[in-house]
């Protein structure tokens, strides 16, 4: 049974929250907070995502180019000043709160980075580019966002979301979009409240599994 571990904090509360481009080395976390997500959306029994699968996929292309991850990180001690990544340099925020955060899963997702800060993963986001041909104009489409549990409803997933929205503007892109489930009410909010278009009329469209492979024997 897990123990309960009590995330250290300076007085008054206070936490460190950094937003940055996740290495090979998160593999194992980003892992992990697929399988949670999964299960938050009822569908862990079609995740089928490993170690090795994401290893294979997610780091083959630079930033931005491809399939790109924001890891979200928590840490009682401010992150230094790094030498910044070409294409992005990390966020950073100070969060004060009334009350302690309680993970019972900080030694799962600890994280040691490259300055020796010692962090909580505590959660991330996938993004990668699309295209709008009534724009004309590339844009971000964001496949998962995901903040754990207990760091939920303090800011941390509009930390996410606004870092890539902050990135479509910098490199003149003409939107960023995503999907939400309807019975997620909590969610359709925090995106309406961020000023995101809910679309009504939109339905998704996806050919997968026996429906896919019918497709691909067609001309065989």
């Amino acid at each position: 049974m897990a123990t309960e571990l009590l995330l250290d904090s300076t007085p008054m509360h206070r936490l460190f929250a950094s937003v940055r481009l996740a290495t090979p080395s998160d593999v194992p976390h980003i892992q992990k907070l697929i399988h949670q997500l999964a299960e938050f959306e009822r569908l862990a029994h079609h995740c089928s995502a490993t170690e090795g699968s994401l290893s294979s996929i997610l780091f083959n292309s630079p930033p931005f180019q491809s399939f790109t991850v924001f890891i979200l990180e928590i840490s009682s001690n401010p992150f230094q000043s790094t030498l910044p990544h070409p294409l992005f340099s990390p966020i950073t925020q100070t969060l004060t709160f009334n009350l302690p955060i309680h993970d019972t899963e900080k030694e799962t997702f600890r994280s040691i980075n490259d300055d020796g800060i010692d962090a909580v993963v505590a959660g991330f986001i996938l993004f990668f580019p699309n295209y709008s041909t009534f724009l004309s104009k590339p844009g971000f489409y964001v496949e998962d966002l995901f903040v754990r549990k207990c760091y939920r409803r303090k800011g941390l997933g509009k930390m996410l979301l606004s870092a890539v929205a902050a990135q479509a503007v910098k490199m003149g892109y003409g939107r960023v979009e995503w999907t939400v489930l309807d019975w997620n009410v909590n969610a359709i909010k925090f995106y309406e409240e961020m000023g995101a278009n809910v679309l009504q009329e939109r339905r998704i469209c996806r050919l997968t599994d026996e429906a896919l492979q019918t497709h691909g024997n067609a001309n065989n």
